[in-house]
């Protein structure tokens, strides 16, 4: 079985999710996980960008510790490690998603959901 290497939690740094965080596609990523279902494939993500740009994307994220990703099937499962990211970086996931809260219209991020 296909698998993907994700980084150990003790692995994952500031530098490495501020990196990851700081490209507007990744952050829009990021967002639709916390607004939509916990668990996503790739292909529920419309992203105004190609197939090789949004892989791209996507492995830059795990690669951070950002999201998690495995296979089902033929279909790649996406998640956001946010109880990882609280525990190994406090607040850092937070502050970011609420500056993206403050800068982003209310519907493309409802207020109701919980950061």
């Amino acid at each position: 079985m296909r698998t993907f290497e994700h980084p150990d939690p003790e692995r994952i740094t500031i530098d490495g999710v501020l990196s990851a965080l700081a490209d507007p596609i990744r952050r829009r990523i990021v967002r639709q996980l916390v607004q939509g279902p916990s668990v996503q494939t790739c292909s529920q993500f419309e992203l105004p960008i190609g197939k090789s740009a949004q892989t791209y994307h996507f492995r830059v994220l795990r690669e951070a510790g950002v999201i998690e990703q495995r296979y089902q099937g033929t279909a790649i499962m996406n998640s956001l490690r946010m109880e990882v990211l609280r525990t190994r970086l406090p607040g850092l996931i937070d502050a970011v998603l609420a500056s993206e809260r403050a800068t982003t219209s209310a519907t493309e991020l409802p207020a109701d959901k919980a950061l």
